[in-house]
């Protein structure tokens, strides 16, 4: 049996910007956030052959009672998602990466596997004579948020890593394109060249706030 999980892909696959694992995979599961752009919760796709088991085992086997209100928000979700504005979306999720990986490499940050195909990008920020760790609580106080992150072959600890992973379907969402994801990159640069200056981080943080509040939830 193959099964598949596409959770941090599943709104890229529904809105046509990567080739969807459903005709292939006897199982596909998924969370319904992240690019998906719907609520925090899940859902399990199947062969017909395995739904009548699949069924069973979620309810009575697993699950306890529905949660209404997220059983209404994915149908929202759902309903967005076949929207043609919905492949705008993802398409340019896809362009924004680029622009944001391929401004960073050129500043002369080593992204693993060179670049990026989704909404994510993995910098092996170790190179630079940093750790995971320390670049993403820089980062973070300069309002720019990501997570430390492992990177293949890493020789630093789990909680301390060589990396930092970026993504930015919600920046996205907000309406940014690729001169804004420029002027994402020139920020880490800068923040990353600097770790310790923290009148830096105080000056750039203000700088984000500023530069956020241009772009509103929908």
């Amino acid at each position: 049996m193959l099964m598949v999980d596409m959770a941090h892909i599943a709104g890229l696959v529904a809105g046509g910007a990567h080739p969807s694992p459903v005709p292939h995979a006897d199982f596909v599961t998924s969370t319904t956030h992240k690019t998906l752009r719907g609520p925090r919760s899940g859902l399990v796709l199947c062969k017909a052959k395995y739904a009548q088991a699949l069924d069973k085992t979620v309810f009575p086997g697993l699950q306890g009672g529905p949660l209404e209100h997220t059983a209404a928000a994915k149908a929202v979700c759902f309903r967005e998602a076949m929207q043609p504005d919905f492949r705008v979306y993802a398409a340019q999720i896809v362009a924004n990466a680029r622009a944001l990986a391929a401004d960073l490499a050129g500043r002369g940050f080593r992204l693993v596997s060179g670049g990026t195909d989704t909404h994510l990008m993995l910098v092996n920020v170790g190179a630079s004579g940093l750790t995971g760790k320390e670049a993403s609580a820089a980062l973070d106080n300069a309002g720019i948020i990501c997570n430390k992150n492992a990177i293949p072959f890493d020789t630093k600890s789990p909680f301390v890593t060589s990396g930092i992973r970026i993504g930015h379907p919600a920046a996205t969402t907000r309406g940014m394109r690729e001169p804004e994801m420029r002027q994402i990159a020139a920020w880490i640069a800068e923040i990353l060249g600097n770790a310790a200056d923290t009148e830096l981080q105080a000056r750039v943080r203000k700088e984000v706030t500023a530069f956020a509040r241009g772009y509103r939830v929908p």
